[in-house]
Formats: C-alpha cells, sequence, structure tokens
C-alpha cells in the first residue's frame, strides 16, 4: 500500500490573519488621519483612497483566504507577498508603478488559481458566478490604484463594492444554506428553504444589471435606476433570509453571527439604492455594506473556517462570537455619526478591538487538527 501523500495546506492559515491584522490597523490609521491626530499616509490622505484598502486591501485578502482552497505553501506566500508589496506601495506611493505592478502581479496570481475551479465546473450559470466576479475584482484592484485622480475613480469604487456584496450574496448563501439544514435536521426540524434557486437567481441578475448600469453612470443618467435595482436586490435577500427562520438558530452562535451579516447585506443594499437615488445621504449608507455586512460576514467566515480546521468545531471558542457585535456598533456609529469627531473614533475604536480579537482566535487556531492526515478532507 502506497504511502498516503501530504495534504496541501489551506491558504487562509496565512491570509485570514494578515487581513485581521491589516483590519484592524487600516479603518483606525485611517480615521485618526481624518481627524489630523496621526501623519497622513499619502494613500490615506483621500477618502477614495480608505476605500480602496478596505475593498481591494482587506476584503480581496479574505476572498483570496477563503477561495483559494489548499495550495502549495510557496504559492501562498508568493500571492501574501504580492499582496503585502501591493499594501505598502498604495499606502506610500499610490499611483506608482511599484503598487501598480505588485496589484497586478497579486491579481492575475489570483485569478490563475481561483477561476479555473469555479469556471465550467458546474452545470448551473448560478454556480459559474464566482469565477467572473473573481475576474473583475482582480482587474478593478489592478487598475484602481491608476484611477484615483480620475473623475470616474468613484465608479470604479461603487463597481468593487457590487461585485463584492455579489459576491457575499451568492458565498454567504452558499455557506448558510447547508448549514442552516444541518443544524434543523439535528433538532429533528424539517428545513425547505435551503439554497432558494429561485431567489438567488433572481438577486444575481438584478445586481449584474446594476454593475452593467453603474459602469454607464458617468455617461447617462442611470442613479436612480440602479437604486431601484439595489433596492430590489436587499428585499430579496431579506425574504431568503427569513424563509431560513433565523430565529430558530439561537443554539448556534457561529450561525448567528453570519446571518448577523447577511442582515446587515440585505439592508445595506436596500438604504444604498436609496442613498443612490438620491434618498438619503449616500457615504453614510455605504458603511452599511462595506463596515456592517463585508466586517461581519469576512469575521464569521474567518472564524468558523479556522475553527472547523483546527477544532472540527465551530463553536469551539466560544467567547469570539459575540464580539462581531463591536463590528455592528462600527456600522451604526459610521451610518448615524457622519464626520463627527467622536463617532468617528467610537466606529475605529469598535472595528479594531474586533479584528484584533479574531486575530488572537486565528493564533490560537493555527496548524491543522491533530487527525488531518488519518481522516477525510476536512470541512473548510
Amino acid at each position: 500500500m502506497s504511502p498516503r501523500k501530504p495534504r496541501l495546506p489551506f491558504a487562509n492559515a496565512w491570509f485570514f490573519p494578515a487581513a485581521a491584522l491589516y483590519a484592524a490597523s487600516l479603518l483606525p490609521w485611517s480615521i485618526l488621519t481624518l481627524l489630523g491626530l496621526v501623519p497622513a499616509l499619502p494613500g490615506l490622505a483621500t477618502p477614495a483612497g480608505h476605500a480602496h484598502e478596505m475593498l481591494f486591501g482587506f476584503a480581496l485578502a479574505v476572498v483570496a483566504g477563503y477561495l483559494l482552497g489548499p495550495q502549495r505553501p510557496g504559492l501562498t506566500l508568493a500571492l501574501l507577498s504580492c499582496w503585502c508589496l501591493a499594501r505598502l506601495g498604495f499606502l506610500l506611493w499610490p499611483g506608482s508603478w511599484f503598487a501598480t505592478l505588485a496589484a497586478i502581479g497579486f491579481a492575475i496570481g489570483l485569478a490563475w488559481n481561483v477561476v479555473p475551479r469555479f469556471l465550467g465546473a458546474a452545470k448551473k450559470w448560478r454556480n459559474q458566478t464566482v469565477a467572473p466576479v473573481v475576474v473583475g475584482l482582480s482587474l478593478l484592484s489592478a487598475g484602481a490604484g491608476l484611477a484615483l485622480a480620475q473623475p470616474f475613480a468613484s465608479t470604479l469604487l461603487h463597481e468593487a463594492l457590487l461585485l463584492l456584496a455579489l459576491l457575499m450574496f451568492f458565498m454567504g448563501g452558499r455557506i448558510l444554506a447547508p448549514a442552516i439544514a444541518g443544524h434543523a435536521l439535528s433538532q429533528r426540524r424539517s428545513q425547505d428553504a435551503r439554497v432558494q434557486p429561485w431567489l438567488e437567481g433572481s438577486v444575481l441578475i438584478v445586481l449584474l444589471v446594476a454593475l452593467l448600469l453603474n459602469l454607464l453612470s458617468p455617461w447617462l443618467a442611470t442613479a436612480r435606476f440602479t437604486g431601484s435595482l439595489m433596492l430590489l436586490a436587499g428585499v430579496l435577500a431579506t425574504i431568503r433570509l427569513l424563509r431560513w427562520r433565523p430565529w430558530q438558530c439561537l443554539a448556534r452562535p457561529d450561525l448567528l453571527v453570519l446571518l448577523l451579516g447577511y442582515a446587515w447585506l440585505a439592508l445595506g443594499l436596500m438604504f444604498t439604492g436609496l442613498a443612490i437615488a438620491g434618498l438619503l445621504p449616500l457615504t453614510a449608507m455605504l458603511h452599511s455594506i462595506t463596515v456592517g455586512a463585508l466586517g461581519s460576514l469576512t469575521f464569521g467566515v474567518m472564524a468558523r473556517t479556522r475553527l472547523i480546521y483546527r477544532f472540527r468545531d465551530a463553536n469551539a471558542r466560544p467567547w469570539i462570537h459575540p464580539v462581531v457585535l463591536l463590528i455592528s456598533l462600527a456600522a451604526l456609529a459610521r451610518m448615524l455619526g457622519s464626520d463627527q469627531r467622536h463617532w468617528l473614533l467610537g466606529a475605529a475604536v469598535c472595528w479594531s478591538l474586533a479584528f484584533m480579537t479574531l486575530a488572537v482566535l486565528l493564533w490560537q487556531a493555527r496548524g491543522a487538527h491533530p487527525d488531518s492526515g488519518r481522516r477525510g478532507a476536512d470541512t473548510d
């Protein structure tokens, strides 16, 4: 009998801690820069720079860690090095060739190793959505640094936000649907609403049309229609969430964290849709997605993934789950407090504490389960 080949380590073992530490330091430094309390890094001197690093720095690191799966350590470290160089380049020399080449290297490496796994891997078009979304995010991350000084910089950032919202809707649903169904089965309850393909497909189509209209916004007056589509997507996402009966998951804190993030996504799509249509302040409402949804979902996914991989139990460290409420407080502070000094500081403190705590958990969950070499593939 031939010896079993050693299992490749998951890329998230490196990317998740990097993302958590970057999140814990990026937002506070950006806020303190805005308030004039710390020296301004060139890349964070403008709101556009702050948004760029939230989307292409923090969020894309989480996407890479989750979607790359098991990889050769050399490849993982090469991609992580490109990501780190891109962050350093943008923070210190935004728009430089150094920053751009590092971002391009990371984007190409990410797309090259992720897209083939999803493109054509499934017959249903909904299951192939990840591939074009990753391609779009990779292209935007490669070129957005050069575009920050251009008139259409906000359009590209909004495009990236819509792509991330689409990815959070799809991947969040694909994590939650089977997990909630499994929990219902363990309690001997029926769970008829699982993936809900008609709702999933409807929201994906609506958001894809919104993406196209957003690209045309510098030339056509499409804001109200785009806002209406995002409002519709938020309503449909809310219906999907309620059909999962989240109130029956009170015994599963790990699922409650993800459900909270999904609720923020549904609300964020509605609030942002109303803001794009001119009915609410846009900058404040964008934080419902960038802080509330993105922060909560990435927090939940990183914690749950590593806990399952290391301990085979998503609730092995129950103290981590209530920490996600700090992210909701940060989102509310940014939405309600606008640019008031004390609200900004409060949001930064809550956000930073949440992700520093997550970094501690990721340290505790480093490595693999002791039986990973003898048992089948882990649920990751």
